[in-house]
């Protein structure tokens, strides 16, 4: 007798899904029993340079196929309004509805914030943000129109991807550690407005080793292993995309995880680390100096914290 798969009869998206953790995330809900529609624009660069090409969708779409698996490729650019819409459009189309959305597409303009240009900031909050956005939008209406049509909840996941550079900063990429935060923002936006319908949103921070960080990696020490599975590999990080599209994960909504080499971080909303009152109407500066000033002190000058060290990701 054939055990039914956690995500079979479902139907997902995954952007960016042509190369890297998208490709590992599309693979890996193909191996859950979802019918995937793979999408990614196909542009050979990292900064999102080069023509466009159909042949990462098609790849990763065949290779579900050729496993047994349901997919189909979208080319599209989701940080376009219309060619988002119409991606989602393909989903209930080619399968019927939508049930799963894994926002993964990115690119990287790297650069220190005085030397950046306004480019190269909006062309990353484009593609990052707004094509969270993008996708977002137009699966939401989807689950709210379904949810009318039943009376009742329906079924939806949105699995969206931040970074670590927004948990702790990332020097040379204020680009990109903005749009990151800007993607945390909209997932628990998203998680309160739709809970009523039976959609659940939550965000990753994955550590992964792709042709988009590599290089960070190789200069940070971390090389490949010769032999045996990567620590960054993107394996480790699609099974917990799996579990947070799957009926598992009901209950949870609104949540950011870091996740990376066989490790899965639940990360807490901000708490307030000190308080202080006014002993008048309002405060003085003199009585702020008198406050904050020794509070900060116990710090050393300049100091600043790797996102590893703010959440105790350091492995023995």
């Amino acid at each position: 007798m054939t055990v039914p798969q956690p995500l079979e009869g479902l139907a997902a998206i995954v952007t960016g899904a042509g190369r890297g953790l998208g490709r590992a995330e599309a693979l890996e809900l193909a191996r859950l029993g979802a019918a995937v529609v793979v999408n990614d624009f196909g542009q050979p660069g990292r900064d999102g340079s080069g023509e466009a090409s159909a042949g990462p969708a098609e790849q990763v779409a065949d290779e579900i196929r050729t496993a047994g698996g349901q997919a189909v490729a979208h080319t599209g650019d989701v940080a376009d309004h219309q060619q988002a819409a119409e991606l989602v459009e393909l989903a209930i189309t080619e399968f019927g509805k939508l049930d799963i959305l894994v926002n993964n597409a990115g690119i990287l303009r790297d650069r220190m914030v005085f030397s950046m240009t306004e480019g190269e900031w909006d062309a990353v909050i484009r593609v990052h943000l707004k094509g969270h956005f993008n996708t977002t939008r137009f699966a939401s209406a989807h689950w709210r129109e379904r949810s009318k049509a039943a009376g009742g909840p329906v079924y939806g996941r949105i699995v969206n991807t931040s970074s670590e550079a927004f948990l702790a900063g990332s020097a040379g990429q204020p680009n990109y550690a903005a749009a990151k935060g800007g993607i945390v923002g909209l997932t628990t936006s998203t998680a309160l407005a739709l809970a009523r319908y039976g959609v659940t949103a939550n965000a990753i921070c994955p550590r992964a080793r792709t042709r988009m960080t590599e290089d960070v990696f190789s200069q940070a020490g971390f090389e490949q292993p010769e032999s045996g599975l990567d620590p960054l590999a993107p394996e480790h990080v699609a099974p917990l995309v799996g579990y947070l599209a799957s009926p598992a994960a009901e209950r949870v909504n609104g949540q950011l995880l870091v996740v990376h080499g066989g490790m899965v971080v639940i990360v807490e909303r901000p708490r307030v680390q000190a308080k202080f009152d006014s002993k008048q109407d309002t405060f003085t500066y003199d009585e702020l100096d008198a406050l904050l000033t020794p509070h900060y002190a116990r710090r050393p000058t300049g100091e600043t914290f790797a996102a590893a060290e703010v959440l105790g990701l350091r492995r023995e």
